[in-house]
């Protein structure tokens, strides 16, 4: 027996490690595709709405699909959808510089976007199972994905810069190395809840993250008024965050008179923060309170995109910063509290909070793209400043939902469902 607890601590924390750095590999395709508008703008001479129409491609599939992705891993698990759908997003991205025309540029832009949708609520059930519902732990799963978000505009500068559009196959690397990733990770996850089930007094331990999930929660209960004012909150952030990543590369080169370094190196801050952001948020949930945290970062939103469209010169890179943390700080808490306000749903709460929410806002890009070329980039940027403040409205009257520690005491002894509580660990 003691040998078995030998084996069952080394891989305690791994799976969760593996899954974040899988999850940076996926999301370097969602950073990926707005940092390409400025070379298809430069390259290809499209106009504001036609660039950002290729935002609209990958975020519109992807925000249709995610739920129904969602509700599908409620039903059943699909562990192998991990490495398949990161595959798939690296795939159509890579392809995107070089085929020919603006439709099948359009076409395998969608296709990765379909691949990222069909990753995220599948990957948040299984990280939520190997972090054992820890916020902390969904915390650093989130951040596996900003600091994705964060490489892309690096990692396209570099490859774009140096061989053109006719470089992008270059960029399915990170593809692969993340459906490696996924494969090991779920290994792992595998492999621990064996030897817990090894270690448990009554052989059964919490769902594993391939097993199916219950459709019904003994003592919870969904809480859908709540769960629509944070989509609705979600919305907000995510037309201001996925307008700011389409236009902030060009609209800092026009304000600060830089080239192509200022306006990558502003997308790089957008997304930095975002990684900074995400750690912060799961520590000052635990301090504060999630509710809090998040209606305090939508109140400093507002001011930081003020900034940003109205201020002029080199202290653009801080308000960028301050944007960032705003919007992200708030972004595990979400998943987090979508989960807890619909506890017999989390594929579904996933699937929306990760994806539909977050996606939709790409459906509001080629509009903004549409008054930039008909005004200018910064009249276009400045209804997103009355956003966030919407999104606070819309928090102002939200509660923190049941702990989840409080609908697992319900639980058999030893039988823990992470679908519902959320924690993995063994029943005394």
């Amino acid at each position: 027996m003691t040998t078995t607890h030998h084996h069952t601590t080394a891989p305690r924390t791994s799976p969760l490690t593996l899954l974040s750095l899988g999850h940076a590999c996926v999301d370097v395709y969602q950073g990926a595709v707005a940092a390409l508008v400025p070379f298809f703008v430069s390259e290809r001479a499209y106009t504001y709405a036609a660039a950002s129409g290729i935002v609209l491609a990958a975020s519109l599939l992807s925000s249709v699909i995610q739920p129904l992705f969602g509700a599908l891993t409620d039903r059943w698990a699909l562990p192998w959808l991990l490495p398949v759908s990161t595959l798939l997003g690296g795939v159509g991205v890579a392809l995107s510089g070089i085929v020919g025309s603006y439709a099948l540029t359009l076409a395998v832009v969608a296709v990765s976007g379909i691949g990222v949708a069909a990753y995220h609520p599948e990957a948040a059930r299984v990280a939520r199972h190997a972090s054992r519902g820890s916020h902390t732990g969904m915390g650093w799963f989130s951040l596996g994905g900003n600091l994705g978000f964060a490489a892309a505009p690096l990692l396209v500068s570099a490859v774009i810069t140096t061989g053109g559009l006719h470089a992008s196959p270059l960029l399915v690397v990170p593809a692969v190395a993340g459906a490696a990733l996924c494969t090991a990770a779920l290994r792992a996850t595998r492999a621990r809840d064996a030897a817990a089930t090894c270690l448990s007094p009554t052989g059964v331990v919490a769902q594993s993250a391939t097993a199916g999930s219950p459709d019904d929660v003994a003592g919870s209960r969904d809480d859908w008024a709540s769960f629509v004012k944070l989509s609705g909150a979600i919305v907000c952030r995510s037309i201001v965050f996925v307008g700011l990543s389409a236009f902030i590369s060009l609209y800092v080169r026009q304000r600060t008179g830089g080239g192509d370094v200022s306006g990558t190196a502003a997308l790089f801050v957008l997304y930095l923060g975002g990684a900074v952001g995400t750690v912060a948020g799961g520590k000052l949930a635990g301090r504060y309170g999630r509710i809090r945290v998040v209606q305090c970062s939508y109140a400093l939103t507002v001011l930081a995109v003020a900034g940003v469209v109205l201020v002029p010169g080199p202290l653009l890179y801080v308000l960028v910063a301050l944007t960032s943390a705003g919007l992200y700080v708030p972004f595990s808490l979400h998943v987090t509290l979508g989960q807890d306000y619909l506890p017999r749903r989390v594929g579904t709460a996933s699937g929306v909070t990760l994806g539909l929410t977050v996606s939709i806002g790409g459906i509001a890009s080629p509009l903004l793209g549409a008054v930039a070329d008909a005004t200018s980039l910064r009249t276009a940027l400045t209804p997103l400043i009355a956003l966030p403040a919407l999104g606070w409205l819309l928090l102002r009257t939200l509660h923190e939902p049941a702990m989840p520690e409080a609908i697992a005491s319900g639980s058999p002894s030893g039988a823990v469902s992470p679908t519902a509580s959320g924690e993995g660990r063994l029943q005394p």
